[in-house]
Formats: C-alpha cells, sequence, structure tokens
C-alpha cells in the first residue's frame, strides 16, 4: 500500500483512507461506522466473516475493526489470512490471551481493544492512532542489536506500524547510518559484542543527544541502579529490559518519536517567530523605552537614521532626537495616550539627527502591559517620510513663486502630484462621503473596478468590525473643518480585510468653506497581519509547551482545552477584565509543564505514590516555574505563575509553599479548580473518572479549604457553563 504520507509535505486526509468494519452486533458496528464516516473515513460495513472476505476482494481497504467471535466463524482466521498484506488491524475482543497478542503484533495486528466498559473511550482514540501510523511513514528507527533473531523481530514489529527500519549489528555500522540518515528514535542494546552500548552512547553523547536530540531506548538484560544511572547520564531517555514486552516497547518507541516530533515542531516554531522577527526589524524604525521614556533598545535603522551610535543612545531620553520646533502639545498628547490612557498612539514627528539635519518619521508607539494591567515598557515603530515631507514644502514653496517661474511650477507640481500618487492610496468625496476620484492604488487595494467606486459612498469599504464610535469621530471631525487621522480595518470586493493609516483633510475654498473631501492612505496591511502570526504562533508554542507537558504523563488531548477554557470562564465571572481572561486562556495550558522533569515511573504509576516518590512528584511545580520565569512577555509571567501556584490550598496545605487565602495569585486559585474539576472527571492512569454527584460533594466540603470560597460559589452559580464547556470538548464516550 502506498500512500502521500511517504512524501514529506503529507497532510494526513481521513477521506483518503477506507475502513471495513467487521463486527456482527449491529449497534456497536452502526456506531463505529457513524464515528468514522462523521470523521471522514470511506467505511464500509460486514457482519459475517464471508462479507468481510467479499469486501476485502473488491475494495482497498487500509485498515479494519475486526471482531474475533463472528457468527460464521473467528476473526484469528482473518488475521491469519492478511498476515502478509498491507491492511492493518483493530482487534475488537472480549478476550485477553496475552499470548496470542504477542504474535499478532507483528502480524498486522495494531492494537487490541476489549470491549469492557472503556470500550467506547478507547474507540476515540483509534482516529488518533491511525493518523500517528501514516506519519510513521516519515519516521526512521535505528536498531542497534548483534543478534540477529532480535533484530528480525524489531523489524517486523516496527515494520508492522509503517515506520522504516534500520539495522545495525555493531557500533561503527550505526555511525555509518546515523552519518546518512535522519534518525528519529534509536533502540540501543547494551550488551554488544564489540562495544558496550552505553559506553558507544556516552563518547557519542554530543552529536546524537545534544545537537540531534535524538531520543535513546537503552535495551538490556539486566536493568540494575548501575546500568540505570549510567544511561541516563549518557543522555538515554528510557530503559527497557529483556525479554521485553512487545506493547510496552511498542507504546514507547511511538511516544518517544511523538516527543520527538513535538520538540521539532516547537523548535521551527521558534526559528519561524524569530524569522518573523527579523523581518520587523529589518523593515522599521525600532526603539523600546522604560516607563521614563529611557531608550532600552534601539535597531540598526534607529542607529543609521538618528546619526547618533547605539551606546550614545542607550540609556538616553528619547528626547536627545526631538527637534526644538516640534510642538510641545504634539508630546503632551503623546504621552497621555500611552501613559495615562495605555493606548496606541500614532502621529508624525519632526525629529533631528546628531549633525543637526532634520527628519520626519510617521510613529506608532505602544504600550506593552503586563499581567497587572500596568506598564511594562513602550515600543515604537517608526517609518521615514522625510522625503515625502521635503516633497511637500517645495511643492508649497513653488507655488508661492512669481508668474514667471508658474510654468515651473506646474511641471513640478505634476512630478510631485504623480511621485504621491505612486506612494500613497487616494481619494476624494462629497459632503456626503459619494467618490467622486480614486487613484490606482485604491483600486488595487480595494479590488473595485473605478466604475464600481465613483458615486459609490465610501460605506462600501466598511468592516463590520471597525466600531462606528470611530465614523462618528472621523464626521464630526471633518464636518467642523478639521483634519482626522486613524487606522481603519476596511473590506475589499471580497470582503478580504485590510487595514489602512487614513488621513482626511477637508478642501476648502476661498472663503474658508468646506466644499470636499480628500482621503490619504497608507496600506498597513502586511504589518498587522504579521502581528496576528506573530501572535498565533506565540500560542500555538505555548499550547504545545502544555501538550508535551500533558503527553507526559498521558492525559487527552481535550484536557489542555478544557482546563483553559474553565479557566477562562472563571476569571471573567470573578471579574478580571477580557485581555486578562484572555491571557490566562492562553497560560494555564502550561499548569503541569513541570512534569517533562518526572521520570515516567513516578509520573505515570498506576497505584499510590510513597512518601518519597510524592516529594519528587510536587517538584513539577518548582520545575515549570523554573522553566517558564524570565520572560517579560506577558503569557510567560501568567503561565509561571500558575505552574507554580495551582497546588496552592486556600487554608494554607498546599504545596510548594503553603501559600494561604488570597497570598495564592488568582491565576493559581483559579486553575486549581479548573484542573481538579476536569481531572477528577477524567480517567487518569491511578483512578478512575468521578461522576457528577461525586465531584460536586468534594467541591461543596473543599468550599474555603482546598478551594476559595467566592470561586466555588461562581462555579455552582454558573454550572450550566463549565458542563457545557465538558460535553462539547469531552473525550470519546459511548454516548457519541
Amino acid at each position: 500500500m502506498t500512500h502521500l504520507s511517504r512524501d514529506p509535505s503529507f497532510k494526513f486526509k481521513p477521506s483518503n483512507y477506507n475502513i471495513l468494519i467487521v463486527e456482527d452486533s449491529k449497534s456497536i458496528n452502526k456506531i463505529l461506522y457513524t464515528t468514522f464516516t462523521k470523521l471522514g473515513y470511506n467505511c464500509f460495513q460486514a457482519f459475517t466473516l464471508q462479507e468481510a472476505k467479499e469486501i476485502l476482494n473488491t475494495k482497498e481497504i487500509h485498515y479494519l475493526m475486526l471482531d474475533i467471535n463472528l457468527p460464521d466463524g473467528s476473526g484469528y482466521e482473518l488475521i491469519t489470512e492478511l498476515a502478509d498484506t498491507p491492511e492493518k488491524i483493530f482487534v475488537l475482543t472480549q478476550e485477553n490471551d496475552k499470548q496470542f497478542r504477542e504474535v499478532a503484533y507483528q502480524k498486522g495486528v495494531i492494537d487490541f481493544i476489549e470491549k469492557d466498559k472503556a470500550f467506547f473511550n478507547k474507540i476515540g482514540q483509534i482516529p488518533s492512532a491511525i493518523e500517528q501510523l501514516e506519519k510513521n511513514k516519515l519516521k526512521t528507527i535505528l536498531v542497534v542489536d548483534d543478534s540477529f533473531i532480535i533484530q528480525e523481530q524489531l523489524k517486523d514489529m516496527f515494520t508492522n506500524r509503517y515506520y522504516n527500519v534500520e539495522i545495525a549489528a555493531d557500533t561503527k555500522t550505526a555511525l555509518e547510518i546515523l552519518d546518512k540518515q535522519n534518525i528519529d528514535l534509536i533502540l540501543l542494546d547494551v550488551e554488544l559484542s564489540g562495544e558496550n552500548g552505553i559506553d558507544f552512547l556516552q563518547k557519542n553523547k554530543i552529536d546524537i543527544i545534544d545537537k540531534r536530540r535524538i531520543p535513546v531506548m537503552v535495551v538490556s538484560g539486566s536493568i540494575d541502579a548501575s546500568v540505570t544511572r549510567n544511561a541516563l547520564k549518557a543522555g538515554a531517555k528510557d530503559l527497557i529490559k529483556k525479554p521485553y514486552i512487545i506493547e510496552e516497547i511498542i507504546l514507547k518507541a511511538d511516544m518517544w518519536i511523538d516527543y520527538k516530533r513535538k520538540e521539532e515542531e516547537r523548535s521551527s516554531s521558534n526559528q519561524l517567530l524569530q524569522e518573523y522577527r527579523d523581518i520587523v526589524d529589518e523593515g522599521s524604525i525600532i526603539s523600546k523605552a522604560n516607563i521614563k521614556g529611557i531608550i532600552t533598545y534601539v535597531n540598526d535603522q534607529f542607529v543609521e537614521l538618528s546619526g547618533y551610535t547605539r551606546k550614545e543612545l542607550i540609556g538616553s531620553h528619547h528626547n536627545m532626537v526631538r527637534h526644538p520646533k516640534m510642538k510641545s502639545s504634539v508630546f503632551k498628547d503623546m504621552w497621555n495616550t500611552i501613559k495615562n490612557q495605555k493606548k496606541t498612539w500614532k502621529g508624525k514627528v519632526r525629529n533631528r539627527k546628531k549633525d543637526g539635519t532634520t527628519y520626519w518619521v510617521d510613529a506608532l508607539i505602544k504600550p506593552i502591559l503586563g499581567s497587572n494591567g500596568e506598564i511594562i515598557e513602550f515600543i515604537a515603530l517608526r517609518t521615514d517620510i522625510t522625503e515625502i515631507e521635503s516633497y511637500k514644502k517645495v511643492l508649497k514653496t513653488k507655488l508661492n513663486s512669481t508668474t514667471e517661474d508658474l510654468y515651473h511650477a506646474v511641471k513640478l507640481s505634476e512630478e510631485y502630484e504623480g511621485a504621491i500618487n505612486r506612494s500613497n492610496i487616494l481619494s476624494r468625496s462629497d459632503l456626503f462621503g459619494n467618490i467622486t476620484y480614486v487613484n490606482d492604488k485604491f483600486i488595487e487595494v480595494s479590488k473595485y473596478s473605478r466604475d464600481e467606486l465613483i458615486g459609490n459612498n465610501h460605506n462600501i469599504l466598511k468592516h463590520p468590525d471597525t466600531p462606528k464610535e470611530i465614523f462618528r469621530e472621523l464626521w464630526n471631525t471633518i464636518k467642523d473643518g478639521k483634519v482626522f487621522n486613524a487606522i481603519i480595518k476596511n473590506k475589499n470586493k471580497h470582503g478580504e480585510a485590510y487595514w489602512v493609516d487614513t488621513t482626511i483633510v477637508p478642501i476648502k475654498d476661498e472663503t474658508d468653506k468646506v466644499v470636499e473631501y480628500m482621503a490619504i492612505r497608507h496600506d498597513l496591511t502586511e504589518v498587522f497581519n504579521l502581528q496576528f502570526e506573530i501572535e498565533d504562533t506565540q500560542k500555538e508554542i505555548i499550547y504545545k509547551m502544555g501538550e508535551i507537558g500533558e503527553t507526559r504523563s498521558k492525559e487527552t488531548g481535550n484536557h489542555v482545552k478544557r482546563v483553559a477554557l474553565y479557566s477562562q470562564e472563571l476569571a471573567l465571572l470573578y471579574g478580571l477584565s477580557k485581555e486578562e481572561a484572555k491571557i490566562l486562556h492562553t497560560a494555564s495550558p502550561m499548569h503541569d509543564i513541570g512534569k517533562v522533569g518526572i521520570p515516567d515511573n513516578i509520573l505515570n504509576k498506576p497505584g499510590k505514590h510513597t512518601d518519597e516518590e510524592f516529594k519528587i512528584m510536587k517538584t513539577h511545580s518548582i520545575i515549570g516555574k523554573r522553566v517558564l520565569s524570565g520572560s517579560t512577555r506577558p503569557v510567560l509571567k501568567a503561565a509561571a505563575i500558575v505552574s507554580y501556584e495551582h497546588h496552592e490550598k486556600w487554608n494554607g496545605r498546599g504545596y510548594p509553599r503553603g501559600l494561604k487565602g488570597e497570598a495564592i495569585h488568582i491565576y493559581g486559585r483559579i486553575t486549581a479548580i479548573a484542573d481538579v474539576f476536569d481531572a477528577l472527571g477524567s480517567e487518569r492512569c491511578y483512578k478512575k473518572a468521578w461522576d457528577d454527584e461525586r465531584i460536586f460533594k468534594l467541591f461543596k466540603e473543599e468550599r474555603g479549604e482546598h478551594f476559595d470560597p467566592k470561586l466555588i460559589d461562581l462555579f455552582f452559580e454558573n454550572l450550566e457553563i463549565f458542563l457545557e464547556i465538558r460535553d462539547t470538548f469531552k473525550d470519546f464516550t459511548d454516548d457519541e
């Protein structure tokens, strides 16, 4: 079977795959058919062994959901017949034959789904398993073992799951393969004939672990404290004891390859974000200042334009580039906007270089706020408009010249008009806003033809997201004969959004009466789209970090989504601003990121932890804080608080610091309720899911003990909100 997934540009599409459901229970068969059809798979139904064989003979089937006990025979018969064919099988069974499972895992069977009370939850995990299998075709596992039998056994087992497998009987061959191939996981035997596997890993740790970040699973017939210590010190991610359990080695291989994939995605996202930053840095004149206006950062363009060195600028006040002829009222308005109102200021500023010459910039200054709503710093993006201002000055001078120079002035006027036309989006309108003129750039941006625009009202471009207050202010300003300036979100003919820096000038006649309006616009769409993309990338990175933490403890994919939404709703109900609630929504998925530092044997232990194990387990809140501390980004600062404090308790008996009452940050108090509510209602490796009655009883008992009483009251008063979130993003159940 060949699929597009061998192509590195592969994107998984369920519609590319055919599933055969072989199940004699009509109700189960229907549920499976409905479930996978809704997800986009092409599904076929069979209720007997004979029907299944007929479909297999006429259709290309990629995956089977196969019941073992069928009316006309056993599903084992079909497994045997398909042993050397490409179809992959998920076995539906009420049996638990361990010996058969060991053999079947190497003969096309991917997993055994037992028909117990958790059956439908397990079915819900099959789609992600199929997607993972198809993605496995892009992954390569290197098996380093000198036993031919083990080589073949592991190769059969992994190729059955679509992995590419490379075999090395010694460390020299392993290094040759590593030099030529991209390897995603290494299974390394300790007892090699020529060299100890751990010694080999230690010698090549820099290349394998530090540079290439390849997860290594050490395999040994004897795993004692010495082997464990030396393997982990050498950089191994996991240890497996021979003779190994096939299910264990498959699950761990899948887990570590998925871990490496997420690490690569995070690294790629970071690289992409840095490239975006570089683009903005290269395309604008940028500076940063503290709340007193002292410069803390300038880019190369700022240094070049101002004529000062970076050393002269850093630590100085922005006043050093202020032109003495620039009105002080402009700066008063700017500081009032960015410092008192905490809003973005936009305007033209006349500055002075170190050598005394003048330059003009179109400036956008934005206050950066922390999680508490206080200003951290100011960031300013500027565009050099000195040339345009010079054109305007010369044009004014020439048009005031004597009649002898009139022809020359007219000629220059035409040239200047052409220059302005080419660099600006221009339109004119009558006193009612009806368009009377547009230039080519207006047509290019709006996507309308000139005929469609002339005579029409400017409302044709109005975007529904733009507040009505902006247009009310616009008309009040220009009707009063004053110039209006703002950044406005418009929509083109195709409904696509674009942003323009708009200046509308009332044009007056000789009696000072307004006769028309001229609008001059600069297209800022690229800047806005870049900002949105940067923000989305940041959120994705943060969410992926949260996913990594949850993956370690084998949580469901929807756990972090639900906790994020519960936290956001509780924050709004508590009275936090929409901005703070949004920050908490983005930060809360990282509440357990510290679990990446907890050993698997403790993190995923099915039974109760010993006192020493629980002591280690509790360190995940401290590890999370260390990972996230040091950033000035509001979301990461909030995530550090959540990670550190979501296990504190209202009565002071929580950890890590034993904080009490409102000494616990509100982010920690909110996330504690969101996390516990979701955890209790979900099945974990160490417990079954609780029903609602038991959860609500505990929450009422822990009001004022574990949880903030006000938040608990808000939770119960608005219970329908949280139940709706849970139902919308629930894990698969037998009700679906």
